[in-house]
């Protein structure tokens, strides 16, 4: 009897574990077996600007390349701190991803309280492109050159407004670097995203808005608005008839960029698998979309990532430092 109750329990202990150990290698999925089921890519900001045009075109890419949907899920609100902090607490398994601008590094500069670290609370992923910005103006000002937009700020310091589709952003940013490169003075009116900003500049509620040239293209070309200067060392070639601002102000330049983060504590083998799929994207037709829209496509190692964003939160510091740029 007790033989029988002995082999009885020793039964269910081996079955208890042969239940358990393929439980426990699914909870593991190695890098390898990525993904076996959607990836969530969370944007912090509303659909529609450049950002959200980039992170679709990389979402369908990659989800052709894995055979997988990468869904995009616009998260806004809090200066993009809303959508950022949700990746921050999310399981570090590689389904849920953040796809951002520069501002994700350089708005906390401008905050007094983020509830998470950049450096430390997200693993970056890869470098995705590099956006020149583009110093777009109401046609109400009636000037045709950044000449002309220079003079109209110097005889009224402080009576032209330009948006910023975010506090901190890059276009946010820019501006005030045009200030101290030209000497001049503007207010900053700051909008919930890029697309709200472009409607007031095309409708004249606002004179001028710095940021990414794909926003501002199609308007500039129907002639609703005019682009008087882009920010690239050199000019684009979807709008070779603007002058870049260094034409003007020398040595003059400044750029948004876009990157893709997963939560601190990803294993590296699924970072890395990640980096070598977005680098492969942007060695592919995904280039060439991205330079038809003026936008300079990034990749690098996952190392070169964590340089570009230490070296961009240093250099943004300084600007934020210099012109007191506060949300709070």
């Amino acid at each position: 009897m007790k033989f029988r109750r002995y082999s009885l329990l020793c039964s269910l202990a081996l079955a208890a574990l042969t239940i358990a150990v393929p439980l426990r290698a699914h909870a593991q999925t190695p890098a390898s077996a990525w993904p076996e089921r959607p990836v969530r890519m969370v944007i912090p900001f509303p659909p529609g600007g450049t950002l959200d045009r980039v992170a679709r075109l990389l979402a369908q890419r990659l989800g052709e390349q894995f055979g997988q949907n990468f869904v995009v899920e616009n998260r806004p609100g809090g200066n993009g701190v809303i959508g950022a902090d949700v990746v921050a607490k999310s399981s570090p398994d590689g389904y849920t991803l953040l796809f951002n601008a520069s501002t994700f590094v350089t708005a906390p500069l401008t905050m007094s309280s983020v509830p998470y670290k950049v450096q430390s609370d997200f693993s970056p992923i890869s470098l995705v492109a590099l956006a020149p910005l583009s110093i777009a103006i109401s046609n109400k000002l009636g000037v045709s050159d950044l000449t002309g937009l220079i003079a109209a700020a110097r005889a009224k310091p402080g009576s032209l407004n330009f948006a910023t589709g975010s506090i901190g952003s890059a276009g946010h940013l820019c501006t005030a670097k045009l200030e101290t490169a030209a000497n001049i003075s503007v207010t900053v009116i700051p909008y919930k995203g890029t697309t709200p900003a472009m409607q007031d500049l095309v409708g004249g509620q606002i004179e001028g808005f710095i940021d990414p040239v794909l926003g501002s293209l199609q308007f500039h070309r129907s002639g609703q608005l005019k682009v008087v200067a882009v920010t690239s060392e050199q000019r684009l070639a979807n709008m070779p008839d603007v002058a870049t601002a260094g034409e003007t102000l020398k040595g003059f330049s400044c750029a948004s960029w876009y990157g893709l983060w997963a939560p601190a504590k990803t294993p590296p083998a699924l970072v890395e698998r990640l980096n070598a799929a977005v680098n492969k994207e942007l060695a592919g037709p995904m280039r060439e979309r991205l330079l038809a829209d003026g936008i300079v496509p990034g990749g690098g190692s996952v190392a070169d990532f964590v340089r570009f964003q230490s070296d961009d939160i240093a250099s943004s510091a300084k600007i934020v430092d210099e012109k007191k740029i506060r949300l709070d």
